[in-house]
């Protein structure tokens, strides 16, 4: 894949410590799910439940296995800590626990909501880190949106092959995806149980930036996603979808074992027996869905580009600074290049692919606050994130400031919050201020920017896009 040629390494994810709106004055809520009665918190109109295991924990035997389904349990759950976040080299706050058990998911529910849209946030962090429990959704929920983080396997957890595993596993069981795996699982979960926090199962939005993105768009080209999501929302897919065959993904997989302490002709026991932190530090940059011919048997791109994806209504767009991801390898007029073609490019191809179909919306986020301007490059990668949540999570760039100060700040707040809002709701990008804005069409060729003056833009940066497209084999 171009963005692990570029050299483009996983950024860590702070974990912000987030809680519930008026958590310390939290009162029990409760609702059954098929595995048992959990115990969440309510306060300030929203039920929280946090760490609710969608799947059974991938350990021992059922590490590189596809989920299986999460135990039952008599009496009642506590719902009210995030479960571990899957392991990982990020730092996520001294309170953030990591472990291989870690398919946990979290949810975020209006007081007495019925029949409710959903919306379901797979994170970023390259395939390699980051949380579900880093992302608030109290914002969502206050805006009558029933809301649901999750976990899932990540690093060589979650995206490896080895001639070990395909030689022990029957000639049907997938294979290599692990992660993507996972959020079908939970996706899965979300359709039986998400009645019993007042969402709709018809009116789910799957949502995601960067690496959540690039899995979104491998879920739209999987059987197993049908009837599991309605609406899709891409944030900075930030790679053209080209994805590993199952042969190359095993020679680095081989590879990395190897680097770990296996011997070259490892079995499945002998890569099972690899001590967790070994195959973190053998692990090298970012990762991608594989074609395993099982699970996933074609690229996205190629589903995509030959119309086998889900057919459902899409947002989709990028930011104008996605090289901050590449800024310390690259510098003056290729981190342009970079953000045009590894990001706008790929952007708009499945925009104009997909138009054929349920409506897709084409965005371009260049917010940047105002103190901030002078000199940026504009808005990094993941910027938007904050203001997409509205206001309730913390920039998940390390280091960063909180992003959502100022009035006007705010105000972007409410204008692309309220646009996620209304696609979750009416499957229509019906934003509650600013110009109308329009569905995608390859003729017109019009996306919104959502900026420091946002509005309608007609073949934006078209010669460059054009070019960028022009120069990538898998978009021919």
């Amino acid at each position: 894949m171009k963005l692990a040629r570029a050299g483009a390494l996983a950024f860590a994810l702070t974990f912000a410590g987030l809680s519930a709106v008026g958590a310390a004055f939290a009162e029990p809520v409760k609702a059954k799910v098929a595995e048992g009665v959990v115990v969440g918190d309510l306060a300030d109109g929203i039920a929280v439940y946090r760490g609710l295991p969608y799947a059974a924990p991938p350990v021992g035997d059922l590490r590189w296995k596809p989920p299986q389904p999460a135990a039952k349990w008599t009496g009642e759950r506590a719902a009210a800590e995030f479960g571990a976040s899957c392991t990982q080299t990020a730092r996520l706050g001294a309170e953030a626990k990591t472990s291989e058990d870690c398919l946990f998911l979290n949810v975020w529910a209006p007081k007495g909501a019925k029949k409710a849209p959903v919306m379901v946030w797979i994170h970023g962090g390259s395939n390699t880190n980051g949380s579900g429990a880093i992302y608030n959704g109290a914002a969502f929920a206050k805006d009558g949106i029933v809301t649901v983080t999750i976990n899932y396997r990540m690093g060589p957890f979650g995206f490896f092959a080895h001639p070990g595993i395909t030689a022990a596993a029957s000639p049907t069981e997938p294979l290599a995806n692990y992660g993507l795996m996972d959020q079908t699982a939970a996706l899965r979960w979300v359709q039986a149980n998400i009645a019993s926090f007042g969402g709709d199962p018809k009116k789910v939005t799957v949502f995601g930036e960067s690496a959540g993105a690039i899995n979104i768009y491998g879920l739209l080209g999987l059987k197993t996603s049908k009837n599991l999501f309605s609406k899709a929302i891409l944030e900075s897919n930030i790679t053209w979808g080209d994805s590993a065959p199952l042969a190359k993904a095993e020679e680095d997989g081989k590879a990395l074992a190897i680097r770990a302490g296996a011997a070259e002709d490892a079995r499945l026991a002998d890569l099972r027996a690899i001590p967790a932190d070994k195959l973190l530090a053998a692990q090298n940059g970012a990762l991608f869905p594989i074609v395993d011919g099982r699970f996933m048997t074609e690229s996205s791109i190629s589903a995509v580009a030959n119309k086998r994806i889900v057919d459902v209504p899409m947002i989709i767009g990028t930011n104008s600074f996605e090289a901050s991801l590449v800024a310390r390898t690259m510098q003056g007029q290729a981190l342009t290049d970079w953000t045009n073609s590894q990001a706008g490019a790929p952007a708009r191809y499945i925009a104009a692919k997909s138009a054929g179909g349920k409506p897709v919306w084409l965005y371009f986020f260049s917010y940047v606050p105002a103190d901030k301007r002078e000199g940026s490059p504009g808005a990094a990668h993941a910027a938007e994130i904050p203001y997409v949540f509205g206001g309730m999570t913390r920039s998940p760039i390390p280091g960063a400031p909180p992003a959502v100060q100022s009035e006007e700040d705010k105000a972007m707040a409410r204008l692309i919050h309220g646009c996620w809002v209304a696609f979750a709701k009416n499957g229509t990008a019906k934003c509650p201020s600013g110009p109308i804005w329009p569905k995608y069409a390859p003729k017109s060729d019009k996306l919104m920017e959502f900026g420091a003056s946002s509005g309608v833009r007609e073949n934006f940066r078209k010669a460059e896009l054009d070019a960028a497209q022009a120069a990538e084999p898998a978009a021919k």
